[in-house]
């Protein structure tokens, strides 16, 4: 297992350094969109989609990210166009930071398929946007984006176990612990603080605001995994589909990027007006 893990884990961030850097904008947005439609498809099982949804889902989603990318110029690579997505990252917003506490908090379900169909929309489309719209800007940018998100993800998982004793959320994902959570955010403030050490950008006055961002962005991620974790185990999942030997299916990878990585886009053009 765990080297079918580490060998699909290297081919994965082969392939995604390959897409990133050699791929024109239209590649990348084709690309991004056939993710999207492929966590569509996963999505619609862990709403209790039957085929015909599920794959209708999996269409309209793909379709959707490639409209919308095309109509907002992403596809081309032009950014001029790139405040259309405003709304979507909105949505987004509402969603990670108010709708889904509530969620985990409540054990709210998928059962109504107009509902799960509209969350899943809001959880995806402006994923695979924020991907195109970050790369369009910087490549350098969108990759240290989701760099967070893994160093995130890996210092809460050897924190916990060497550490956890306090369990964050038992009935969602027994194996998520405080000392984890802990873990991921000094991670994340390390990595954080040294990537702007190395490019030159010293400034001890922000330190406490871009200390506070980091911790936030470490809690919003740690909420996309546990939401994806509340999903499976209601609809008595494992994992989210099979699609990668070692690590289950695509939305077992992207969790936590679909909570941040809009995010990251709202906060750029919010930063640009």
């Amino acid at each position: 297992m765990l080297k079918a893990r580490v060998v699909t884990a290297l081919l994965l961030l082969l392939g995604l350094l390959g897409a990133v850097f050699l791929l024109p904008p239209a590649g990348w947005l084709v690309v991004c969109a056939l993710v999207c439609g492929a966590a569509a498809w996963e999505w619609g099982n862990l709403a209790g989609f039957g085929r015909p949804l599920r794959i209708a889902s999996a269409i309209a989603f793909a379709a959707a990210c490639l409209l919308l990318g095309f109509v907002s110029g992403l596809g081309t690579g032009a950014l001029s166009g790139a405040r259309m997505l405003l709304p979507l990252y909105g949505l987004s917003a509402v969603l990670w930071v108010i709708v889904v506490p509530l969620w985990l908090r409540r054990k709210w379900t998928l059962h109504n398929p107009l509902v799960a169909s509209g969350v899943g929309f809001v959880v995806l489309v402006p994923t695979a946007l924020a991907l195109v719209h970050l790369r369009a800007i910087d490549a350098i940018l969108m990759m240290a984006a989701m760099a967070v998100v893994w160093v995130a993800d890996i210092a809460a998982y050897f924190t916990g176990r060497a550490f956890g004793r306090h369990k964050l959320a038992p009935t969602i994902s027994p194996g998520k612990t405080w000392e984890g959570a802990a873990g991921a955010a000094l991670g994340v403030l390390l990595f954080g603080f040294g990537m702007l050490a190395w490019l030159g950008a010293n400034q001890p006055a922000g330190a406490l605001t871009v200390a506070f961002v980091l911790v936030c962005w470490t809690a919003i991620s740690i909420i996309g995994d546990l939401f994806e974790s509340l999903l499976k185990r209601q609809a008595g999942l494992k994992d989210s589909g099979q699609l990668l030997p070692g690590h289950g299916g695509i939305l077992d990878r992207i969790d936590s990027l679909t909570s941040t990585l809009p995010l990251v886009g709202l906060a750029v053009l919010w930063l640009a007006r």
